[in-house]
């Protein structure tokens, strides 16, 4: 038997993504913007199959096949024929729809591995049985050879990804390490050259190690390859722009991809700083790090959303207020932005979202020059809130049953008020003290006093040093941590829960389900700690861990946390939290702790940051609280996480489309067999030649 955690449960969250009324609003013009650029994303969006794992890209190419000849209602009958029962050739399609979800076969949420949960000879026969075998048996046949061993291994290493022995990377050769992984850190920030966009690679030469930093780039030794996503950018530049930011924007990332260089997509992000409030709405690149085993480079995504202006209203009072919010943050005004550069804030509805997962609300771009002295942008994604965030009472683990019906009335909008912190003054707050190549200071040696010490600040980023590339391996989750804490620290103003329409008692329960969300949140997280290797799998479940640790920590009564027997007979818990305590007792812990993360993030302080997250971060038997028997418990009762369908775009004539789909396996994969119908064989021969490429890297 197979452990749950490695499969997708037949019966998983499928929901189609609504953004019908968002384009039927859209102009022609915008709809042509819009089209071209989610064909930008969704080709793009293709690299991360390469980034994820040896075997994805083929993986991909054989479903590929497979649906492009016969449809999931089709197949069904040859599965059936072969001797597959319904609920096995269900898994199948559940497998499929996972790894067009996650854009590979690791979970984009937690990076663990899932395999089919069918028996690997029932799916070889399906395989074999299917058109396009019949039609290509050599090719297919190879294809199968290909990717089958490693599609269901669950050997320890393969089990999650991650560096080195403790899991998979395709971000780095077989063969690296954490030292390498440091060793080649310290040599790009050496000569000035971001990690975003570059993959590792060593080999021996004459008993030397050899380093090779490859580059995402279309031009290869001064040739030029096929690159869709560089080409659907080209054809936006004149005709289908908005304004000059907009064209001016897309030349720089074109020359981005092309080149391979970051410095473009930078330029590129300032212009999309300036352009603002678009009715269109877009970002495009290698911009996240969680995946990244060392947290220096950027898993690709694009976006394409369409402005929620009812909804955009309130972020923008957040926006006005933030200047008022953000002195009663716990940090002395020296750790603060000397200047709080307005963002644009706007709700949208995601038309396209290209890459591994969906988020909730994003703060871009990441670069951290450009978001300290020039800004950045914020979004909250409606459509997928509205979706993904819905909870069904039977399914509500862990409460206590008289939250459960606050909780599913106010879980919504009282995450809607934390993702509006969260990303504004969470991620948008805090200066970092930095020393510049020329020698200069952006702040006064002298005076600025690291409250946790009492003593002048010793500790600062120089040169072209980052955040990510300072705190490297925890830098992702100890920032989510951070924004998490702002938001919970926040939503206790008054004037943050008018903004979004609350007042009294309503305004009450916001806050307890905010905090309440977080705390079980915390509990939750334990799903994604890896204890044989002691290692966290997502960045945002171990900040909201670290939160339940720090709100145990504070005693009092503030939260409860008890391990127990369920209705059902199996391991059961239930955490509780004290409404009463909240502005008291919970308010005084996190403003401690928020406090510590700033000034250590400040002050570039990588060896006390980590002391201090890495302590919160333990999972362990010991103490007042069995962790890791709770993680028993959570994995029993764990809920898998949706997945969307998003919607296609076409031109018809002088007009374009939008063509939606069923909220179900079948629809997600045919959604993704017409997104590539024009190319389709070439885009697959592409993928296959990359990663036939790469394949001797793999090997330690």
């Amino acid at each position: 038997m197979v452990d749950s955690q490695y499969y997708l449960p037949n019966d998983i969250g499928i929901a189609a993504l609504d953004c019908c009324e968002a384009f039927r609003l859209l102009s022609p013009r915008e709809r042509m913007y819009a089209h071209h650029l989610s064909r930008a994303a969704w080709y793009g969006g293709l690299a991360v199959l390469l980034q994820t794992s040896p075997e994805s890209a083929n993986i991909f190419v054989l479903l590929q096949r497979i649906f492009r000849k016969q449809t999931p209602a089709q197949l069904e009958q040859v599965a059936t024929a072969v001797g597959l029962s319904s609920e096995e050739y269900l898994a199948f399609l559940v497998y499929a729809a996972g790894l067009y979800a996650n854009m590979g076969n690791y979970k984009s949420f937690g990076d663990t591995k899932f395999i089919p949960n069918l028996p690997k000879d029932k799916l070889k026969a399906l395989v074999w049985a299917s058109q396009a075998f019949q039609d290509q048996p050599g090719e297919m046949e190879a294809l199968w050879n290909s990717c089958s061993c490693p599609l269901y291994s669950l050997e320890d290493r393969q089990k999650q990804l991650g560096l080195g022995d403790k899991g998979i990377t395709t971000y780095f050769s077989g063969n690296c390490g954490l030292e390498d992984a440091e060793l080649a850190q310290k040599f790009l920030d050496s000569q000035n050259l971001s990690a975003y966009n570059t993959r590792l690679f060593k080999r021996e030469n004459g008993g030397k190690a050899c380093y090779e930093v490859r580059l995402a780039s279309a031009v290869q030794k001064g040739q030029s390859q096929r690159v869709p996503c560089c080409l659907f950018l080209t054809v936006q530049l004149s005709a289908h722009a908005a304004n000059d930011n907009q064209k001016k924007m897309l030349e720089e990332y074109r020359r981005s991809f092309t080149f391979g260089s970051i410095e473009a997509h930078k330029e590129g992000s300032r212009y999309w700083i300036k352009d603002k409030g678009p009715i269109v709405e877009s970002y495009i690149g290698f911009i996240e790090s969680y995946r990244d085993p060392f947290g220096s480079r950027g898993e690709f995504e694009g976006f394409v959303a369409v402005v929620n202006k009812a909804m955009s209203e309130r972020f923008a009072k957040l926006v006005s207020s933030a200047e008022i919010l953000l002195p009663e943050l716990p940090w002395p005004r020296d750790f603060e932005k000397d200047i709080f550069l307005k963002p644009d804030f706007t709700s949208l509805d995601v038309l396209t979202f290209a890459g591994s997962g969906i988020p909730a609300g994003i703060n871009i771009p990441n670069y951290d020059d450009i978001r300290q002295s020039e800004g950045f942008k914020n979004v909250s994604l409606g459509n997928v809130l509205a979706v993904a965030y819905a909870t069904q009472k039977d399914k509500l683990t862990f409460l206590e049953e008289e939250d459960k019906d606050v909780y599913i009335k106010w879980k919504g909008p009282s995450f809607e008020v934390q993702v509006g912190l969260h990303e504004l003054l969470g991620h948008g707050s805090g200066k970092l003290f930095v020393q510049d190549d020329k020698g200069k200071f952006n702040f006064d040696q002298s005076k600025v006093i690291n409250p946790e010490t009492g003593e002048q600040v010793s500790s600062w980023y120089r040169g072209s040093e980052t955040w990510d590339s300072k705190f490297s391996t925890i830098a992702s989750s100890y920032e989510e941590c951070r924004a998490e804490c702002v938001g919970l620290y926040l939503c206790l103003n008054q004037q943050v829960l008018s903004i979004f329409g609350h007042e009294g008692q309503d305004a009450e329960d916001v806050v307890y389900i905010n905090w309440l969300n977080m705390v079980r949140a915390g509990l939750l997280g334990l799903e994604f700690y890896t204890p044989e290797s002691k290692s966290w799998r997502q960045a945002h479940m171990q900040a909201r861990f670290v939160i339940l640790r720090v709100l145990l920590e504070a005693g009092e009564g503030l939260v409860g946390l008890e391990e127990m027997t369920g209705q059902d007979g199996r391991p059961d818990a239930r955490i509780t939290l004290d409404r009463s305590k909240i502005h008291t007792v919970g308010k005084n812990a996190i403003h401690r702790f928020l406090c510590k993360l700033q000034v250590f993030k400040s002050t570039a302080d990588v060896e006390g940051g980590r002391a201090l997250y890495d302590s919160y971060s333990a999972v362990s038997d010991g103490g007042s609280h069995n962790f890791l028997r709770l993680r028993e418990t959570v994995l029993l009762r764990k809920e898998a996480r949706k997945m969307f369908v998003q919607a296609n775009t076409r031109i018809n004539g002088d007009s374009v489309e939008l063509v939606e789909y069923e909220g179900s396996a079948a629809g997600l994969i045919r959604s993704f067999i017409e997104r590539f119908q024009e190319d389709a064989e070439q885009l697959e021969a592409d993928l296959l030649e990359l990663n036939k490429r790469d394949a001797p890297c793999w090997c330690c």
